[in-house]
């Protein structure tokens, strides 16, 4: 065998998955792995400027760069700007993060053969873009994702300052109306979203089952698989400039006729002729289908044709759990029963066969909705949660009434990094006002009902990641008393300074978004469990995380001003918080996924035509290992 300096960088970083003569992993060829990537890789293959004025003039004049990015600052401003980033001296910690930039988010040539940018001109893009002239949020943005403490999701990451390029926004949420109409646009928005930017979710709730009547004909409807083949045949057929394949979802109420057609076109020995191989599968299913499979009683499945003609509101803006008996009892709707238990079971076999469906418990996310409204879907990734309104449409497919569909502008935090910040409260803010920017900068005018409701909504929605990996770093195990203690304060600190801020925002500006003086904001109800309680740590290793971070958890008299200033003033973010599943972000980063557990200690990737690539868990030595148990050893209840 070659001595390892002769190695290609792809053997170094696959003898992470080799122990050494002493049983220990090879945490080193990973970083030799990085370098050679480096050395034999990325160096030869970019293009060299003599300077950042050169390399920008350049960029701007090919058509490479916006100019208008670059033409709101001083070009002083924007060369000290890059010299700063450049003093950091940014390193990729593995060679999967600089793997996944170099071949997912850097600038090429046209060509696609040479690279244009390193992660620190990325950074500095992607901070430009967003201040929009805001010199000091300029500095501050770029000084938070250098140190790792903020990361902007894929579509700003990989968008932000390029010429040819798409949205900036993750993922859009879309109804579809039982007409022929809605089905007709919604195959359009599905083309033009999926063209544009990230992931696109469609509601099938409303779509009258597989033979209900048509104009009062008998057994005419075909129910909601075509709708479904015809959204995967647009999804496949449209994708961001080969950056990003197209990704859908389709969310179906669980009380729908169709549920079990639906869950069947994921089985893996479904017909060719239903069979959904692309989409993703969703189910809302609400808290009386429980108390039906506890009771064993029969599970009602109710005509959504009916339901909209008796009640003058579609089947999903309809709560099943208040008006299930009701509904029950009404012989002008239409229903068919299945076995709640046998459900359950179907859902539990097609999961395990495909990983699907996703579920969102309606009632659940219902009554923790501080806004006015329903929320009757989710997204590709289940982690959006805002209330929609329908759209009416004339017969030519233009619109009589524009309703408000779902748009959100993703962006993590490095739960490690966070901590490790000199300005907790800072570095919230500074993620905040920047992911309000993408939200600003939106107009996604190819889908109205998209551009309304971002619009009206500012809906942001911030991240986390790396939870397991700080609290490996830290000597916790993921799942205890004091992995919970922890993630609990946590998450208390940043809603209170995200809250916060976005309260700032609508100070200066006079704004704040539509509805908020119905929400539970405005009444102040939503800050009770605030105002009534402390928050104070219940294990002594948080208290001496938090002490040791020089962190103060916000009083109750912090809460108490803050409502006040609320109720004042509004809050421009109708929606602030998401947990996303942070992929590909997650390694560029050097983070554990979102706040779940890790696959595997040392996570093997199949990335496209090169084979498998080596990701070491974040934090990780030969003598913290105990702390590293994976998802499957945890098991599910310590995750939820």
């Amino acid at each position: 065998m070659n001595a390892p300096d002769a190695l290609d960088y792809h053997s170094l970083n696959a003898m992470l998955n080799l122990y050494d003569a002493d049983g220990n992993i090879q945490f080193e060829k990973d970083r030799e792995a990085t370098r050679h990537y480096f050395i034999q890789h990325v160096l030869p293959n970019s293009v060299q400027f003599a300077s950042v004025e050169e390399r920008l003039r350049y960029l701007v004049a090919e058509g490479y760069y916006e100019a208008g990015v670059l033409n709101a600052y001083p070009f002083t401003f924007v060369t000290s700007l890059f010299a700063q980033a450049y003093q950091r001296r940014f390193r990729f910690q593995t060679f999967l993060g600089a793997w996944k930039f170099y071949t997912s988010y850097t600038l090429k040539t046209f060509d696609g053969k040479r690279y244009l940018e390193g992660f620190t001109e990325r950074v500095c893009m992607v901070a430009l873009t967003l201040a929009k002239g805001d010199q000091p949020l300029a500095l501050a943005l770029m000084e938070e994702m250098l140190s790792g403490r903020f990361q902007p999701a894929t579509p700003t990451f990989l968008n932000c300052g390029k010429q040819q390029r798409g949205e900036l926004v993750s993922c859009f949420l879309l109804r579809i109306e039982d007409n022929m109409e809605s089905i007709g646009r919604a195959v359009n928005s599905a083309l033009q979203l999926s063209k544009r930017g990230g992931g696109v979710a469609f509601l099938l709730s409303n779509l009258r089952e597989a033979g209900a009547p048509i104009k009062r004909i008998e057994n005419q409807s075909s129910g909601v698989i075509p709708v479904m083949k015809m959204l995967e045949d647009a999804f496949s057929y449209a994708n961001q400039l080969g950056a990003r394949q197209g990704a859908g979802a389709v969310y179906l109420h669980a009380h729908h006729p169709d549920i079990l057609r639906f869950l069947d076109t994921k089985r893996e020995n479904a017909d060719e002729k239903i069979r959904i191989k692309t989409l993703s599968l969703g189910v809302v299913i609400p808290d009386i289908t429980f108390h039906l499979a506890k009771s064993n009683q029969p599970m009602a499945l109710f005509s959504p044709y009916d339901v909209e003609r008796l009640y003058g509101l579609p089947f999903a803006d309809i709560s099943v759990s208040e008006k299930y008996e009701e509904m029950l009892a009404d012989e002008r709707i239409r229903k068919t029963f299945i076995n709640p238990r046998e459900f359950f079971q179907t859902l539990a076999e097609i999961q395990f066969e495909s990983g699907y469906p996703y579920i969102m418990f309606e009632d659940t996310v219902n009554r923790a909705n501080p806004i006015a409204g329903r929320i009757n879907m989710s997204n590709l990734c289940s982690e959006i949660l805002q209330v929609n309104t329908p759209t009416d449409y004339n017969d030519d497919l233009s619109y009589r009434h524009i309703g408000k569909d779902i748009s959100c502008n993703l962006g993590s935090l490095n739960i490690a990094h966070t901590m490790d910040s000199p300005d907790l409260g800072r570095t919230v803010e500074i993620a905040i006002r920047g992911l309000t920017a993408v939200s600003d900068q939106s107009h996604i005018v190819s889908v109205p009902s998209v551009e309304r409701g971002n619009a009206l909504s500012h809906a942001i929605g911030l991240g986390q990641m790396n939870l397991h990996g700080y609290l490996a770093r830290e000597g916790i195990q993921y799942g205890s008393e004091a992995a919970l203690d922890f993630t609990n304060l946590y998450f208390y600190t940043v809603t209170f300074h995200a809250l916060r801020t976005s309260n700032l925002i609508a100070r200066e500006r006079g704004e704040r978004f539509a509805g908020f003086e119905a929400s539970r904001y405005a009444s102040g109800d939503y800050f009770e469990q605030y105002v009534s309680q402390t928050w104070q740590p219940r294990t002594a290793e948080v208290a001496a995380l938090f002490a040791r971070a020089g962190l103060t958890l916000p009083t109750q008299d912090d809460w108490r001003r803050l409502r006040e200033a609320v109720m004042e003033f509004g809050i421009y973010n109708q929606n602030l918080q998401a947990i996303p599943p942070t992929g590909s972000i997650s390694y560029i980063n050097h983070a554990t996924s979102s706040i779940h557990p890790i696959v595997s200690r040392i996570e093997i990737r199949k990335e496209g035509k090169t084979g498998r690539v080596y990701y070491p868990a974040p934090f990780m030595n030969n003598e913290n290992q105990a702390f590293y148990q994976d998802a499957y050893d945890i098991g599910p209840e310590a995750i939820i």
